[in-house]
């Protein structure tokens, strides 16, 4: 991966942004997601791409600011604010006004239903931990604000290091639609690709630091620094009862996730302890995107929202290179050596669940005593997907997707298997390279619904 010193990585998100620059008049645009995946380095390139006239606000760095916002009864009055704290000169009709860190003053998205209305300027904003800090507001903005999710970059955004360009990712989505075999040699590359980004993972600065060095050391010295940086968060915006639960419920993750199972057990917290005692603080971890759950399905069923069981869960990071320099820099050394003593069925599972989480998939996983476990299910193509997770060379023994494609009441039509492996089927079950799980996009609703409907 050399001879990409100072890239600029490109985001799929970055269109998303341009769409509501172009078309989203009347609207402002909320970008949220976990510390350090980017968001004010995607907005501010993407607002200077288009040549946009901005002004940027960091509600951290410019304190003063949150009172403006907070005080400003008019346009004119916040205008007049920020040319205190700012000498960007705001044109109405054309500047667009970026506020950062907006965690801080969070009435900030109850208000700017009133700015956008106002329609003098258009409204970016961002920060970390939204999903916590905006829970619960007065009001909310319903048709006057859009909200993109922001992640860590997925595997297809991963292989820009290694210049892989569309055509190639054109052909690997046709040997996945089509379920055949791809080149052995092209196969094995991509695996390995799929290899270093289970070393790098997807946040910026970590990718970034890898493509310009190949140091792994530098990368995960990266992940510590981010990780202190989410303690800090844990302790700084809860009440002082909560900080210890939260750093100690996250710290578990790695270690749970060794476990044969992968399920998250609240009682390995602190023995004892029951999930209705402290579900705020799982809430929490969810809703701040430093972690993603997969909630047990009673039954594999359309729709698996009815079938939800929020007590009983896995629980994985927000990121996988994050979780692989957690166990250390020999678990990395290991998954380079492919070495078949590593217990890797964690980390594989934790790649997957990122990049269906980053997709927009809610993700299960069922467990039955008659049945077995699957490792995950997910609505795929008008139905319920049962998905089996494999590390070593015996991906072919799946007896819990035997037996729930054989049961008629689940109406399974097909299974998947992700594993160090080529594309092969096998009756309803098809065998696919773990790298292949980035092309299970969602359901669209014009798969889901017929072109004309009778009343």
């Amino acid at each position: 991966m050399n001879g990409v010193l100072g890239m600029e990585l490109k985001r799929k998100c970055s269109a998303e942004i341009k769409k509501w620059f172009h078309h989203g008049a009347g609207k402002a645009l909320l970008v949220r997601g976990a510390r350090q995946v980017g968001k004010t380095h995607l907005i501010r390139s993407v607002l200077r791409e288009l040549d946009a006239d901005f002004l940027e606000i960091n509600l951290i760095e410019s304190p003063a600011a949150v009172s403006i916002l907070e005080q400003a009864a008019s346009v004119d009055d916040l205008i007049l604010g920020l040319s205190t704290v700012s000498e960007v000169r705001l044109t109405k009709g054309r500047s667009v006004i970026f506020i950062d860190e907006v965690q801080r003053y969070k009435e900030m998205v109850t208000k700017i239903k009133f700015l956008a209305e106002e329609g003098s300027f258009r409204y970016i904003l961002s920060g970390s931990l939204l999903g916590v800090e905006l829970t619960g507001l007065s009001s909310a903005p319903v048709g006057y604000l859009s909200v993109l999710d922001m992640y860590p970059l997925d595997f297809e955004e991963f292989l820009q290091l290694a210049n892989v360009g569309d055509d190639l990712l054109k052909m690997l989505r046709d040997h996945f639609l089509n379920r055949t075999p791809v080149m052995n040699a092209v196969n094995a590359k991509m695996m390995d690709l799929f290899t270093r980004y289970l070393l790098v993972g997807g946040m910026p600065q970590a990718v970034s630091i890898f493509a310009e060095t190949n140091n792994v050391n530098e990368v995960l010295d990266i992940h510590r620094d981010i990780r202190t940086l989410y303690r800090l968060d844990f302790t700084q915006y809860e009440a002082e009862d909560r900080k210890l639960l939260i750093t100690n419920a996250y710290d578990l993750i790695p270690a749970e996730l060794l476990k044969q199972n992968r399920r998250y057990i609240v009682s390995d917290i602190k023995k004892g302890l029951r999930y209705e005692r402290i579900e705020s603080t799982f809430l929490w971890l969810y809703n701040a995107g430093v972690a993603i759950p997969a909630f047990n399905a009673t039954e594999p069923r359309v729709p698996l929202k009815l079938n939800e069981k929020q007590s009983l869960f896995k629980l994985y990071l927000s990121d996988v290179g994050m979780l692989t320099s957690e166990y250390g820099m020999n678990t990395k050394r290991m998954l380079i050596a492919k070495d078949r003593n590593l217990n890797a069925g964690g980390i594989f599972e934790n790649a997957v669940a990122q990049e269906l989480s980053s997709k927009g998939h809610r993700i299960y996983y069922y467990n039955s005593n008659r049945l077995g476990e699957l490792d995950f299910v997910i609505e795929y193509n008008g139905g319920v997907v049962p998905i089996e997770i494999k590390s070593g060379k015996d991906y072919y023994i799946h007896s819990a997707i035997n037996n729930c494609l054989k049961n008629p009441e689940y109406e399974m039509k097909e299974a998947f298997v992700f594993a160090d492996c080529n594309v092969s089927r096998v009756e309803k079950v098809t065998y696919l390279p773990v790298y292949m799980c980035m092309f299970l996009e969602p359901d669209t609703p014009e798969q889901l619904l017929p072109d004309k409907i009778s009343f």
